[in-house]
């Protein structure tokens, strides 16, 4: 379990990451095993295909305490859908939709393509949205 940021201690947000089985989780597993920082408030949940998320996850998220979701597609490598991308892209818009009615700024959510060798690319995508989640504060409706 993560532990919260108390009053007067620098805010550093909570992600949640999907990531996908077969080619963004080898990725992030690459950052890990070449000792490439990243936040150790990061955590990642595999999903077989992205496209599998449901909307309501993200919002779920944030209410229960996360700063932002990243959500490391496979784009066009998916080997289960070949309109993965698309398919997951509209899961986003619904899920920013969501956010924006339960009172969250819809830049708590951030899709990318992840693959199995984008260990540097996933760091860098960690680092910065956690300085733009940082400019936003900690999740709370608004």
């Amino acid at each position: 379990m993560i532990a919260p940021v108390q009053e007067g201690q620098g805010f550093g947000p909570k992600i949640l990451a999907f990531s996908t089985n077969n080619i963004s989780d080898p990725g992030i597993d690459l950052a890990g095993s070449s000792h490439m920082h990243y936040s150790p408030s990061v955590v990642v949940i595999s999903v077989p295909c992205t496209s599998g998320i449901k909307p309501g996850w993200v919002r779920y998220a944030i209410e229960r305490g996360f700063d932002g979701v990243f959500i490391a597609a496979d784009g066009d490598e998916c080997a289960l859908l070949s309109d993965c991308s698309v398919r997951t892209s509209h899961i986003v818009a619904e899920a920013q939709e969501l956010l924006k009615e339960g009172g969250y700024e819809p830049q708590r959510l951030k899709m990318a393509a992840i693959c199995s060798v984008c260990a540097e690319p996933f760091t860098n995508y960690m680092r910065e949205f956690s300085a733009s989640l940082a400019k936003l504060g900690p999740a709370r409706k608004g």
